[in-house]
C-alpha cells in the first residue's frame, strides 16, 4: 500500500459544478488523485487543506523546545502541532502539493507548514563537526509533486523568467528535509489572461498530471 500525502493550500475552493473563481491548482490536485486511485489498488490518501485548518506560524516558545535537550511537558505540548504533521510527512511515500503562485512565492500558510514539519532532530541533523554544511537530512525515499498555477506565463524551470519563480525554487531546495529524493513540477500558466493560452497550457497541465500519476502508480 502507499500513502500519499496531499497539501492543498489555496485560498480558493475547487468544485466541479462550479466554472468561475476556482483554484486551478486544487483541481490539478484531483485530476492527478484521480489517475493516480485508478492506477493503484491499496491507496491512503492524507489531505492537509492548509487554507481550512492553517498552521501556527513559528513562535519564541517553538524554538525553545525545538533546540530543548530536556522537553517540558509544557514544550511537548507547544511542540504538538509539529509532531502530528511532521509524523504524516514521515508517513508519506508521495507528497502532492498542489499551490498557486502568490506575490511571485508561495502562500504564507504553506510557508507556516514547512515551518513546522522541516524541524532539527525531526527531519534534519546539524552536526558542526560536518563543517560548512553541517545540516543532514533524515527522511529519504519520498517523491514530491508540485502541481501549480499562476496568473503570467515563462516561469517553468529552464523558462526565461525562473528566476522570479520563487515558488518551485523554494519547494525544489527544502525537498530533501521532507525526505523527497525526487521533484516533479506542473504548472497551468496565463491564468490572469483568460485566453487561448490559458486554455492550453491549463489542459497541458491535466494531461502532465495524469501522465505523472499514472508513471508514480507504477502504470508506465
Amino acid at each position: 500500500m502507499k500513502t500519499i500525502l496531499y497539501i492543498s493550500c489555496s485560498a480558493r475552493q475547487y468544485h466541479p459544478d462550479q466554472s468561475e473563481h476556482i483554484s486551478i491548482s486544487r483541481e490539478l490536485g484531483e485530476v492527478f488523485l484521480k489517475e493516480f486511485k485508478s492506477g493503484y489498488g491499496q491507496l491512503e490518501v492524507i489531505h492537509r487543506d492548509l487554507s481550512v485548518q492553517p498552521p501556527s506560524f513559528i513562535t519564541t516558545d517553538f524554538l525553545a523546545a525545538t533546540f530543548s535537550d530536556d522537553v517540558s511537558e509544557e514544550q511537548q505540548k507547544v511542540l504538538a502541532e509539529s509532531d502530528a504533521l511532521i509524523q504524516e510527512v514521515v508517513d508519506a511515500d508521495v507528497i502532492v502539493i498542489s499551490s498557486p503562485m502568490y506575490n511571485y512565492g508561495m502562500p504564507a500558510v504553506l510557508k507556516a507548514w514547512f515551518d513546522q514539519v522541516i524541524r532539527i532532530g525531526k527531519t534534519f541533523t546539524f552536526d558542526l563537526a560536518r563543517g560548512d554544511k553541517p545540516l543532514e537530512p533524515i527522511l529519504s525515499g519520498k517523491q514530491l509533486v508540485l502541481l501549480a498555477s499562476w496568473g503570467e506565463f515563462n516561469f517553468k524551470k529552464g523558462d526565461p523568467l525562473y528566476s522570479m519563480n520563487h515558488l518551485t525554487s523554494h519547494i525544489e531546495q527544502l525537498c530533501p528535509y521532507l525526505g523527497a529524493e525526487q521533484f516533479f513540477e506542473i504548472a497551468s500558466e496565463y491564468q490572469e489572461f483568460g485566453d487561448e493560452r490559458h486554455v492550453q497550457s491549463k489542459a497541458q497541465a491535466f494531461d502532465e498530471a495524469k501522465a505523472l500519476a499514472r508513471k508514480l502508480a507504477g502504470n508506465e
